[in-house]
């Protein structure tokens, strides 16, 4: 499976199974991670294991089996929740790949013990990985023409791009954000409150994977 691929495979899953994730996905997940937290200067840490603590508010939740999951922290830099929503979507989509499955929990998560755990001055949440108890299914979406507008006629680029953007698990499944395209050039606007700047970076991501990097900029 691809990444674009796993844009429309991967759906958000709460339970989990008690299989853990072998060793050899743990290292894999861990040298993506090292990637990204290189190329983008964020500081993501995977958590696997039994020993793993499950906290209140994941149980609140509904949550079960969630014993591995990623912290996503990093330091005070510049568009840090940006980067760590382009980032975090990443590593569940590079999950997906590997057969696990994932839950982005970005609103009902505990700043204090991920900054404790991570050492991190900035936190976007917690990524559940694991192997779920179902798939999870499709979650409703906007259509192309709510979320995206092209000066002219649109070129194929653009409408893949906008077709997996659509799939982007952005916050209460808002899909609060508007993409414009004219020539090679695109703007995104997004409006999510307190979220704007985690599903900025996750739609982009999903955005490029769909349109292909090459084939436009971003303005």
């Amino acid at each position: 499976m691809t990444i674009k691929e796993a844009i429309s495979a991967r759906h958000m899953v709460r339970t989990y199974t008690d299989k853990p994730i072998p060793d050899d996905i743990v290292t894999k997940l861990n040298e993506r991670i090292a990637l990204m937290n290189d190329a983008h200067g964020v500081q993501m840490k995977l958590i696997t294991g039994e020993n793993a603590p499950v906290w209140g508010l994941m149980r609140l939740m509904g949550a079960k089996g969630t014993r591995n999951y990623l912290l996503l922290g990093s330091p005070a830099i510049p568009d840090a929740k940006e980067k760590l929503g382009y980032c975090g979507i990443d590593i569940a989509l590079y999950a997906q790949t590997l057969g696990l499955n994932s839950w982005w929990i970005s609103g009902t998560f505990s700043k204090g013990d991920v900054k404790e755990q991570s050492g991190t001055a900035v936190q976007a949440g917690i990524l559940v990985l694991g192997y779920g108890a179902t798939q999870g299914v499709p979650h409703k979406s906007k259509l192309p023409e709510d979320v995206s507008s092209y000066e002219g006629n649109s070129p194929e680029w653009f409408r893949e791009g906008v077709k997996a953007a659509l799939f982007a698990p952005t916050a209460n499944n808002k899909q609060a954000f508007f993409l414009k395209g004219s020539g090679e050039e695109v703007h995104i606007d997004c409006n999510n409150s307190i979220f704007t700047d985690i599903d900025r970076g996750i739609v982009k991501y999903h955005f490029e994977a769909g349109a292909g990097k090459d084939n436009f900029v971003w303005v």
